[in-house]
């Protein structure tokens, strides 16, 4: 877990621009628009050429198979229920759009963050925090430094590497009790932070907002430092977005005495996790287990996923869906790991890719069916 340092992003003058930020508005059926479109090894790219296997020099962006994204676009436009009067300043004024039983399960690391940060590693939600314990932060590096090896191992299996990560997260849990985290220390680690959203992530919810499309952010690290990022990176909430993440109990000095409810680690972010759900900056999510926003989220039929992760496709596993576009960001090892993102994802956006392009699709989909 590195250290953090300082994080450069704009704060309130990127939100008091977003609403005026006008991006082109491309007819359903060319996404990705073709400037950004790139395809298998060794086909031709726009622009001219080839993207050689071996380089790895895609354009941006690659889609699976686009007559089968079309078609889950259309039958997800197809499923629109009630036109909404509002329209989002920031697309198409011409751009009529219906409440398109749409449900948006997001990973936070990797995903809504930037994986690299003036070309330093962005750090995550768990590995920014710094306990103000020079001991209990270098035992829990050293669990990372064992734990992390086996995490990405292709060969260990997976029952058994699940049970190797609910072992790590338990013990990096207990070092935080043992150690003494206070709600001050997570506030001072944010700020310290190298960790910044992705260009777009704003326009994304703001719109998803208007919309009323429920956004479930799904994460393995602390529920708690997610909610203080979205404080001071972005200042503000959003009414519609809920943290499924490791949740914290402080005492009433401000000091971390347990974690509330299953622990959440990377191989589990699945259907027994949902009911977790809170909204961003509710300590304590709904009383006695019962959660509206779960039950909401159940009865969508369609589904956007995002995710950096293949593992991250199991977010949806506790959902009844009918459509599902999962969207994946691979922002590294492109040449090693393309093939597989490809074959697990409908859209594979590559090299850090910014949020835009998912902003797009999702005005596409949310388009009055004609």
């Amino acid at each position: 877990m590195r250290p953090g340092g300082l994080c450069r992003i704009h704060h309130a003058a990127s939100l008091a621009s977003a609403a005026s930020i006008a991006l082109p508005c491309f007819p359903p059926t060319t996404f990705p628009p073709p400037a950004f479109r790139c395809f298998r090894p060794g086909t031709p790219r726009a622009g001219g050429g080839s993207m050689d296997s071996t380089t790895m020099s895609p354009p941006g962006v690659a889609v699976r198979d686009p007559k089968s994204l079309v078609e889950k676009k259309t039958a997800i436009r197809c499923a629109g229920c009630s036109k909404l009067q509002a329209r989002s300043p920031i697309f198409c004024p011409l751009l009529p759009l219906c409440l398109c039983n749409l449900s948006v399960i997001a990973d936070f690391d990797g995903t809504l963050t930037r994986y690299w940060i003036d070309g330093r590693r962005g750090q995550t939600s768990h590995g920014l925090l710094q306990q103000g314990n020079a001991e209990y932060d270098a035992r829990r590096q050293a669990l990372y430094e064992y734990y992390h090896p086996l995490e990405i191992s292709p060969t260990i299996p997976i029952e058994e590497k699940t049970k190797l990560m609910e072992e790590w997260w338990e013990k990096t849990h207990g070092l935080l009790i043992e150690g003494g985290v206070t709600y001050d220390a997570i506030k001072k680690s944010v700020s310290e932070a190298t960790i910044a959203f992705r260009d777009g992530v704003v326009e994304l919810f703001e719109f998803l907002e208007e919309l009323d499309v429920p956004v479930l952010v799904f994460s393995a690290g602390l529920a708690d430092i997610i909610e203080e990022v979205f404080r001071q990176k972005l200042h503000r909430s959003f009414k519609n977005v809920k943290v499924v993440s490791n949740r914290m109990v402080f005492d009433e000095k401000g000091c971390l005495v347990a974690f509330k409810g299953k622990t959440i680690h990377v191989l589990n972010k699945n259907e027994h996790a949902l009911d977790m759900a809170a909204p961003i900056h509710d300590k304590f999510g709904y009383p006695n287990g019962y959660n509206p926003d779960s039950v909401l989220m159940k009865q969508r039929t369609n589904v956007l996923l995002l995710g950096d992760h293949v593992g991250d496709l199991g977010m949806s596993d506790g959902l009844s869906y009918e459509n599902r576009i999962a969207v994946g960001f691979l922002n590294n090892n492109t040449e090693m790991s393309f093939k597989s993102y490809l074959d697990a994802f409908d859209v594979v956006y590559l090299n850090d890719a910014s949020m835009r392009g998912v902003v797009e699709l999702v005005s596409q989909l949310c388009a009055e069916n004609q």
